[in-house]
């Protein structure tokens, strides 16, 4: 990309409503390149893996007020360390998982703020619950009280054109205005996480307050 990170930050960031919250992917992304969109106003980064993430965040340290956001599929042997290194879990997919990081989290005292990860079409290649799934299992998700749930997090399948894409990220604004209107406890909707560098402006639209940009930021990098 011949642009520069801060040109490319700069242009996104003004085509963005204040209320959405640019998150930059750095998963394969070096950590020089990090602070160089740090330099530019990102304090939000996000990571799918584990190990990676650890080792750019004691490089980073010195940036103090970066907020680390999960958003891989985190299996519950690793709940522990996503704890310990993340403000934010985007993919919160299952309610097992849901319950196993609330134990950990009074154990550890910490709240994290999670997002509940739904799959709106089937795709076998996403985690998530369906919308059927996630209205049932809301009862115990709202005893999770050690969980600060924040909103949803979607991710479309590959595939669709613009029509359906918008119509997954506008039933995700749906269900949780539905679950919003329920009053829970515990369980708030202040969020929506979705959106990504090919489809974030159609998240956009449809409510999103959360956007997560990678390749429009940093190129394409190897899976």
């Amino acid at each position: 990309m011949s642009s520069s990170i801060n040109e490319r930050i700069t242009t996104i960031r003004s085509s963005l409503p204040n209320s959405v919250r640019l998150i930059a992917v750095t998963k394969q992304v070096s950590t020089e390149v990090m602070r160089s969109a740090y330099a530019a106003g990102v304090r939000d980064f996000a990571e799918s893996r584990i190990q990676e993430a650890a080792s750019k965040q004691v490089e980073l340290q010195d940036l103090t007020d970066i907020t680390w956001h999960f958003i891989g599929h985190l299996q519950s042997n690793k709940a522990k360390k996503a704890l310990f290194q993340f403000s934010w879990i985007h993919s919160v997919d299952n309610l097992q998982l849901a319950q196993r990081l609330n134990q950990l989290a009074q154990q550890l005292g910490v709240s994290p703020q999670v997002c509940l990860q739904v799959k709106i079409l089937p795709d076998t290649n996403k985690a998530g619950w369906s919308p059927p799934e996630l209205l049932t299992d809301l009862p115990a998700l709202n005893e999770c009280n050690n969980l600060t749930i924040q909103g949803l997090m979607t991710i479309p399948p590959a595939g669709l054109d613009d029509a359906k894409i918008k119509s997954v990220f506008n039933r995700t604004r749906e269900i949780a205005e539905e679950i919003e209107g329920q009053n829970w406890s515990n369980i708030k909707m202040q969020h929506l996480s979705m959106g990504m560098s090919g489809d974030y402006k159609l998240a956009v639209e449809a409510g999103a307050t959360m956007v997560r940009l990678g390749t429009i930021l940093f190129g394409d990098r190897s899976v």
